[in-house]
């Protein structure tokens, strides 16, 4: 199946017609504008009651002296002075560091550097923060459920 032939192939083709008949070639320029609207449909004035889960406290055991960079699937920091790191398996360990780590508060997010062996030590290792500090990482300690 042919394709029907372009404006442009047509322009070609009639311009040596067009000087051979002392006409002037004209040209035009379409633009072809779109507006894409999307609707967001408007939320109800009264949201119907959720029922808000307990939080759970979390009692500290010892903890292991590394953890496996792989392992680790999300952190939250919960004081200037640790972070809670949410391994793979639901499993959670703090990270207390040696001092309160103030930039923590300021930056959304920070860098953790696993060493060649990959894992994440304690008295080694660092957590790096966006503005350039790096707060050490002072011990583990393993987070379960209080009764």
């Amino acid at each position: 199946m042919r394709a029907p032939p372009s404006p442009l192939s047509l322009l070609v083709l009639l311009a040596p017609a067009a000087v051979l008949a002392d006409r002037p070639v004209q040209a035009g320029q379409l633009t072809i504008r779109e507006r894409v609207i999307i609707r967001v449909p408007r939320m109800p004035t009264q949201a119907p009651p959720v029922a808000v889960p307990t939080p759970i406290k979390w009692r500290e055991r010892k903890g292991p002296k590394c953890i496996p960079a792989q392992r680790m699937a999300g952190a939250m920091v919960t004081s200037p002075r640790q972070v809670d790191l949410v391994l793979i398996g639901g499993k959670r360990i703090r990270a207390k560091l040696d001092g309160a780590c103030r930039p923590l508060d300021f930056y959304a997010g920070f860098y953790l550097r696993p060493a060649r062996d990959g894992m994440i030590c304690a008295d080694r290792d660092a957590i790096k923060v966006r503005s350039g500090a790096s707060c050490g990482i002072d011990e583990f300690k393993a987070l379960v459920p209080a009764k």
